[in-house]
């Protein structure tokens, strides 16, 4: 299982789904009502490294955290 943690604003539970790929995950996010119209904005790290492509491959265990951008002062 992978956790998925949904960091600022999103304001949305962890959850743990059995997914291979970013690619697995942003389709099943796509669905959620709550995460999809942040899914374009968002920053995804893997196992707290930044990563840019949908096709890295993902392991039990691995931790999968969006990053909204947001702005402060």
């Amino acid at each position: 299982m992978v956790k998925v943690e949904f960091l600022g604003p999103i304001n949305k539970e962890s959850i743990s789904v059995d997914i291979a790929n970013l690619s697995q995950l942003s389709e099943i996010l796509k669905s959620d009502a709550e995460v999809s119209s942040w899914l374009e904005n968002c920053a995804v790290a893997v196992n707290d490294t930044l990563v840019s492509s949908k096709d890295i491959d993902l392991n039990d265990g691995d931790k999968v955290s969006l990053l909204p951008p947001v702005c402060g002062g």
